[in-house]
C-alpha cells in the first residue's frame, strides 16, 4: 500500500518540479511512512513520487518508483495485487528474471511484455501509474471495482495526478475553485459521484479505467464492468460456487508478510471473514470492534461472543460522545472528499493502528453482492408501483408534489419527488440513498456561489441493463453507494492511520463467479446462499436482525455535540429535520475551508475551527 502522485510534461524547470514533486511526497507520508522514492525524467519535465507501506517484501528490493531493467519504464503501484505469484511463475517460464519478491515488478513485467492490456490479468486493488521514458507517454489505471483511488488533472498543458485530491491542491499547480456540478451531486447522495471532484477541473480516473497520456493528448479506455447473468442454475451449485469463491478470495486477500486482522462486528460479512481466515491458520489471528452503551447501536457483546468462538484476539473499544468528539477534528481534517459517512471506519482503524497492525480485512461489499440491504426489496416494488401509477400520471405527479411541499420528514420529500420523475430504478434509488431533493439543492447552491438557475440537480442517470430489476439495484449498490462512498471513505480513513484495509467481498474475481448465479439465488432474503455455504457462522448469528456497523449521531449531535451544528442550524435556509443532513452541510463546509477552494464572497461558508475542538473534561 502506497501514496503515489506525479506531474507529465511539466514544463517546468528541474529545480522546481523536483521541489513542488518533495511537497507532493510529503503530504502523502501518512499513507506510506516507510519509504519514499522520487524520479525525474532525463528532460527534467516529468516526476513520479511515492510513499511506501512495506506489506511484500519488506527488503529494499521493493523501494520505488521502481524502473525497468533497460531504464525505460517507472512505475509507481498503491495497491496488492493478489495473484502476482502467479504471473510470476508464468513471465518466469517465459525468461523474465526477478530481482525481487514485490508484486510492484510483477506489474512492471506485465506492462512491458503486454502493454495497457496487462491490467486485464491483475487481481487485486490498485492504482497505478507507469512512465515510458522512450515514448514519453504515461499509463494511469485503477482496480475494476475502485478499491483504490487515482485523481488527475490537465493544467497548462501539463497532467498531474494523486492518490488523494489535497495532494493535487498542494502542489500549487491545481486552481482551487469549487465544481458546483460536483456540489450538487454531493448535495443530492451524501458523496461526490465519480468521475467528478469537488474541484474544478480535477477528475476520479473512473473504476475499471485506464488513461493514457500521449504529449498532452489523452485517452480513457474501459477495461471492466460488471454484468449480471440469468443463466439457470442449481441451488447446491450456486452455494458450491459461492463457497469456493470466497475460500479463494479471503485466502488470496491473507497473503501478507505482515500480520493481518480484521474489522469484526456483530454481523455476517465480518463473521465469514474471520471463520475463513481461521480455517486457513491465520497465526494469532487479530480482531477489533468499536462498542457503544446503548444497545441500539452496541455489537460489542456479539463480536467479542464470536471472537471467542473462532479464537481470535480480540480489542473492544467502548467509544461514547465526548470521546468520539475528540477525534472529530482530526477526522475532518484527514477526510479526502466529504460523506456522510467514514467516521466510523476512522476510529476503528485507530484501534488497529494502536495495536501494531498494517494490514486488516473488512466485510464491506458483502451487503453490495448477497442483498443485504432494504433496497434490494424496496426499490423493486417502488419501480413496479410507479410503472402501475404511470396510468394515473397527472393524479400521480399532483399527490407526489403535495408529499414534496408539505412533508414531515426529508424520507417523505424524496418520495414525492420520486412520484414527479420517470418510473426508473435511478429515481427510486435516489429516493432510497439520496439527502436532499433538486428543489432543496437548489435552494443551498446560493451557499456555495451558485446563482439562480445556474445548475438544475437532477436525480436521472443511466443504468446500465441488467437481467432483473434486482440485479439493478446490485449494480447501482455496487457502483454508487460501495464505490463513491464506503471504498473512498475506508480508503482514507484507514490510510489516515498508515493501515492498508482489504475488502474480500469488492474482489473483481469473486463478483464475476457470483454474476453467474441468478439473482433468484444470488439475492435472497437474509442472505441465504451466504449462509448457506459458510455453515461455520454460529447459530446465534444465523438468527440475529441486520443491525449495521452506526454510530449514535443523532443522540450525540442533539446533546453534547449541538454546538458544533449551532451555525448550520442558524443559516439553514429550510429546516433539515435530520441529523445526516446537518452532518452533510458541516461536512462540505468544513471541506471548502480547509482547503481554500473559491466561492463567492458573499456565500463564503464561513468555519471557525475551535469549534470542532472538546471541551476539556
Amino acid at each position: 500500500m502506497c501514496g503515489i502522485a506525479g506531474i507529465i510534461n511539466s514544463g517546468l524547470d528541474r529545480e522546481k518540479l523536483e521541489k513542488v514533486l518533495t511537497v507532493m511526497q510529503q503530504q502523502l507520508h501518512h499513507r506510506g511512512p516507510d519509504d519514499r522514492g522520487l524520479f525525474i525524467s532525463d528532460d527534467g519535465k516529468t516526476g513520479l513520487v511515492n510513499t511506501r507501506l512495506a506489506i511484500l517484501d519488506l527488503s529494499s528490493a521493493g523501494h520505488q518508483p521502481m524502473a525497468s531493467a533497460d531504464g525505460r519504464y517507472r512505475i509507481v503501484l498503491n495497491g496488492e495485487i493478489y495473484n502476482f505469484q502467479a504471473l510470476r511463475t508464468g513471465l518466469e517460464a517465459k525468461g523474465e528474471v526477478f530481482l525481487s519478491r514485490s508484486d510492484t515488478e510483477v506489474v512492471l513485467k506485465m506492462y512491458e511484455r503486454y502493454g495497457p492490456d496487462c491490467v486485464r490479468e491483475l487481481e487485486g486493488m490498485f492504482a497505478l501509474a507507469i512512465w515510458d521514458e522512450q515514448e514519453e507517454v504515461c499509463f494511469l489505471a485503477r482496480d475494476p471495482l475502485g478499491i483504490k483511488p487515482l485523481y488527475y488533472c490537465e493544467t497548462n498543458g501539463a497532467v498531474c495526478f494523486a492518490s488523494e485530491l489535497r495532494t493535487l491542491l498542494g502542489s500549487g499547480l491545481v486552481p482551487r475553485r469549487l465544481s458546483l456540478k460536483a456540489v450538487c451531486g454531493y448535495l443530492l447522495f451524501g458523496t461526490v459521484p465519480e468521475p467528478l471532484t469537488l474541484v474544478e477541473g480535477v477528475h476520479a480516473l473512473p473504476a475499471g479505467h485506464y488513461l493514457i497520456c500521449n504529449r498532452g493528448r489523452l485517452r480513457l479506455t474501459k477495461h471492466w464492468d460488471i454484468q449480471f447473468g440469468d443463466e439457470p442454475i442449481a441451488e447446491s451449485e450456486a452455494v458450491e460456487l459461492v463457497r469456493d469463491a470466497l475460500d479463494e478470495s479471503i485466502q488470496r486477500h491473507l497473503v501478507s508478510d505482515v500480520p493481518v486482522g480484521v474489522f469484526l462486528s456483530g454481523g455476517i460479512d465480518s463473521t465469514v471473514l474471520v471463520a475463513f481466515a481461521s480455517r486457513h491458520g491465520a497465526n494469532k489471528l487479530r480482531s477489533f470492534c468499536i462498542s457503544f452503551d446503548d444497545p441500539k447501536f452496541n455489537e460489542g457483546n456479539i463480536a467479542a461472543r464470536t471472537a471467542q468462538h473462532f479464537g481470535t484476539r480480540h480489542t473492544d473499544c467502548r467509544l461514547d460522545s465526548a470521546s468520539a468528539r475528540k477525534l472529530l477534528t482530526t477526522f475532518l481534517e484527514y477526510s479526502d472528499q466529504p460523506s456522510i459517512d467514514g467516521f466510523n471506519t476512522f476510529c476503528v482503524s485507530r484501534l488497529a493502528h494502536d495495536a501494531g497492525l498494517k494490514v486488516v480485512l473488512s466485510g464491506l461489499g458483502g451487503d453490495e453482492v448477497f442483498g443485504g440491504y432494504p433496497s434490494f426489496r424496496r426499490i423493486p416494488r417502488m419501480v413496479r408501483t410507479s410503472r402501475w401509477l404511470n396510468l394515473l400520471w397527472p393524479l400521480r405527479s399532483a399527490a407526489g408534489g403535495i408529499l414534496q411541499t408539505k412533508y414531515s420528514s426529508p424520507r417523505t420529500a424524496r418520495l414525492g419527488c420520486f412520484l414527479q420523475e420517470p418510473p426508473t430504478t435511478a429515481a427510486a434509488y435516489w429516493c432510497m440513498r439520496g439527502i436532499f431533493t433538486p428543489r432543496e439543492v437548489k435552494g443551498l447552491l446560493g451557499r456555495y456561489g451558485g446563482g439562480d438557475g445556474q445548475l438544475a440537480p437532477d436525480i436521472s442517470f443511466h443504468v446500465p441493463c441488467q437481467p432483473t430489476l434486482q440485479d439493478e439495484v446490485s449494480y447501482l449498490e455496487l457502483t454508487r453507494y460501495m464505490r463513491n462512498q464506503l471504498l473512498r471513505d475506508s480508503d482514507v480513513m484507514s490510510m489516515a492511520w498508515s493501515l492498508e484495509l482489504r475488502v474480500p467481498f469488492a474482489d473483481r474475481k469473486l463478483v464475476e463467479m457470483m454474476q453467474r448465479i441468478p439473482a433468484t439465488l444470488r439475492l435472497a432474503r437474509g442472505k441465504k446462499i451466504l449462509l448457506d455455504a459458510v455453515p461455520e457462522i454460529p447459530a446465534w448469528l444465523r438468527e440475529r436482525p441486520k443491525q449495521g456497523f452506526t454510530f449514535p449521531f443523532k443522540d450525540w449531535i442533539t446533546a453534547e455535540w449541538r454546538d458544533v451544528f449551532k451555525r448550520i442550524d442558524a443559516e439553514r435556509p429550510f429546516p433539515f429535520k435530520s441529523w445526516y443532513r446537518k452532518w452533510c452541510v458541516l461536512a462540505l463546509d468544513s471541506f471548502i475551508e480547509r482547503n481554500g477552494l473559491d466561492v463567492a464572497p458573499s456565500c463564503q461558508p464561513k468555519i471557525n475551527a475551535s469549534q470542532f475542538y472538546s471541551r476539556s473534561i
